[in-house]
């Protein structure tokens, strides 16, 4: 279960710091399997704004650059990405900064005989992805001279506890934040959640079929909304799901996302132009399987609990659609 420092304090008003935290955790029961804080390594990289961008005189691919990084003078850089130029917001690292891809320290030096005083840096240089075709674009209005992290939100430590399947309360950020406030690391926040009434019948159903062990899902509720027009997932929920290791695929299924991590509380959405007859939560059958959203194909066997309609599996109960 992963979660960021941010997101767990939405939930738990305390002062302590990240240790305390972590130490607090394992006192509890939860075994912290590990501590990720990139904007401790990211710390040097500041926003910089690229003023100029001139053709290099020794070199066809290279531009020489005069960005400013907010405090004293513009400084010169010397860059090869074809995407450098004037009026762009990009990260600079200063001389003396280590380069998380390549574990290499910056130096002032001379390339085709004109002086770099830095670097302005690629996502696959900071360690972010795979992304070399050119230097990062900031935010047009990212601060000159904020840390980097900080603008991308990447300065939010994520924390990775083990659960054990007696505590299943804790695979919510809420009920880890409820467990650190009973034992006295703060004060927990539950903001009042209003009501929201129905204004049409439901025009489909869904039933639980487990015969004698309807332990395994004790209920089930559907609701019906319409009028949605489903798009990309505002930028800040996006970034919510990348920092616990979640793909963002687009409103809907991310809102469901951020609920079930948020609240324990496994949600699933379905497009009911496409639903054949009713819902029913049961075990898998011998034989199905499940094209699920991140484009893979899993065989089910009886030990499942998925949804389906008249045709077949639309999800693995809880887990995936």
């Amino acid at each position: 279960m992963k979660f960021t420092l941010s997101w767990l304090k939405e939930h738990l008003d305390t002062p302590a710091s990240l240790d305390e935290i972590v130490e607090t955790l394992t006192l509890v029961g939860l075994e912290v399997e590990g501590v990720e804080d990139k904007g401790r390594a990211l710390a040097p990289f500041v926003v910089g704004e690229v003023l100029t961008a001139e053709k290099h005189p020794n070199a066809d691919k290279l531009r020489v650059c005069t960005v400013s990084i907010g405090a004293g003078d513009p400084v010169q850089v010397v860059c090869g990405a074809p995407n450098a130029r004037a009026g762009l917001k990009t990260v600079f690292a200063a001389p003396g900064t280590i380069i998380p891809a390549s574990g290499t320290e910056l130096k002032i030096g001379k390339i085709r005989d004109v002086e770099s005083r830095g670097m302005l840096c690629s996502s696959r240089e900071m360690g972010l992805s795979e992304e070399h075709e050119g230097i990062m674009e900031l935010p047009a209005d990212a601060p000159v001279g904020t840390p980097f992290a900080q603008v991308l939100g990447l300065n939010d430590p994520v924390i990775e506890i083990a659960v054990t399947p007696n505590r299943a309360d804790c695979l919510g950020v809420s009920g880890i934040a409820r467990d650190l406030a009973a034992a006295g690391l703060g004060t927990l926040k539950t903001p009042a959640v209003a009501p929201v009434a129905g204004s049409f019948p439901a025009p489909l159903s869904v039933r639980l079929e487990f015969g004698d062990t309807p332990s395994l899902c004790p209920a089930f509720a559907l609701r019906v909304v319409r009028g949605v027009k489903n798009g990309p997932s505002p930028d800040w929920l996006q970034a919510k799901l990348r920092a616990i290791g979640l793909r963002p695929i687009n409103a809907l299924v991310d809102v469901t996302n951020l609920l079930t991590m948020d609240q324990n509380r496994p949600l699933h959405v379905f497009d009911l132009a496409k639903v054949t007859g009713d819902l029913v939560v049961r075990r898998a059958k011998a034989g199905e399987s499940l094209l699920a959203l991140d484009g893979r194909t899993y065989a089910l066997d009886d030990t499942m609990c998925v949804i389906a309609d008249d045709r077949g599996v639309e999800s693995l109960a809880g887990i995936m659609g």
